[in-house]
């Protein structure tokens, strides 16, 4: 197939690519470079079945495709942040350009929608069903209001126009080609830990999130966009919960570090809890996550430690 994906060039997106054309497909990798970078994809430049396209979705695009991988959107705090309108425009005029590209050629588009979307939840671990406790006007709103708006222009697409749309919502995702100072825990706890510094932990460490490694959120995503007939949302996530000191206290003992943590005062409206239900996917696509925690840091550490001996 001609698959179109967008963020093809950040961190999820170029092992998707790379998935892709390793299963034959033709892929057309679509990236602004705001947080996507060059080097993620460097491998695959001189493949005849890859085409790359420097474009901002916010602005209409005229492609003929099969399918549709809709990653584009920065996806750290300090990325969606430092310019939230852009973030939130990303989110609702680039999906409704892509919206609108699916209906004119006929394609089958994945929307990755975000565990943001249930904002600090009251429920745990959280449901497809749950409707979320977001903050409208809050600094992160502009990601994780952006990213619920999406979602319901992929809805209301599929009821008006039938469009043939796919929602997931990823939860922490970790692995190699993350960016090295996108603010994001994974990241900094290891690189931090592999430059000897000071570990920050903001609040009390008490908090806790689940870590996907991406080869496994990959098998989900593809497992989706080959099912017929399921719309979503599905969790995709690892259902394993970790707090937030007991993960650093883990990254110091891997890479063998001599720092030490320090706790810092916790940002407005970060989630104090973070694990999904992934039951749907489990019952409905056949997918839960299959990389042990340890396997996945290992070689994430690899990958940033080579990273840090090439500065």
């Amino acid at each position: 197939m001609r698959i179109l994906v967008t963020g093809g060039a950040g961190f999820i997106g170029s092992h998707l690519c790379e998935k892709l054309i390793g299963e034959g497909h033709e892929v057309l990798c679509l990236d602004n470079f705001f947080t996507g970078s060059k080097q993620n994809i460097a491998n695959l430049l001189s493949n005849p079945r890859f085409e790359l396209i420097r474009h901002d979705i916010t602005q209409p695009i005229l492609l003929e495709v099969d399918r549709i991988f809709n990653l584009a959107c920065p996806a750290s705090p300090i990325h969606y942040q430092y310019n939230p309108v852009k973030t939130i425009k990303t989110s609702v005029l680039g999906v409704i350009n892509m919206l609108g590209l699916a209906k004119r050629v006929r394609a089958r588009i994945l929307q990755a929608s975000t565990s943001e979307i249930y904002g600090d939840p009251e429920i745990h671990p959280q449901t497809e069903e749950y409707w979320g406790n977001v903050n409208p006007i809050g600094l992160r709103s502009c990601y994780d209001e952006g990213k619920r708006v999406a979602e319901t222009l992929m809805m209301d697409y599929h009821r008006q126009n039938g469009v043939d749309i796919r929602i997931i919502r990823i939860f922490n995702t970790y692995g190699p080609r993350m960016a090295i100072e996108d603010g994001r825990v994974v990241s900094n706890f290891i690189v931090q830990a592999l430059r000897n510094e000071d570990i920050t932990v903001y609040g009390d460490g008490s908090q806790t999130r689940s870590f996907c490694y991406v080869d496994d959120l990959l098998a989900g995503m593809c497992a989706m966009m080959d099912r017929d007939g399921i719309t979503g949302p599905i969790n995709l996530g690892n259902p394993v919960e970790t707090s937030i000191l007991e993960f650093a206290q883990r990254i110091i003992s891997l890479t063998g570090s001599r720092s030490r943590i320090v706790l810092k005062p916790l940002p407005a409206d970060d989630p104090k809890q973070r694990r999904p239900d992934i039951s749907k996917a489990r019952d409905l696509i056949g997918w839960e996550p299959a990389v042990p925690i340890e396997t996945g840091l290992k070689r994430t550490i690899e990958f940033f430690d080579g990273l840090l001996s090439r500065r």
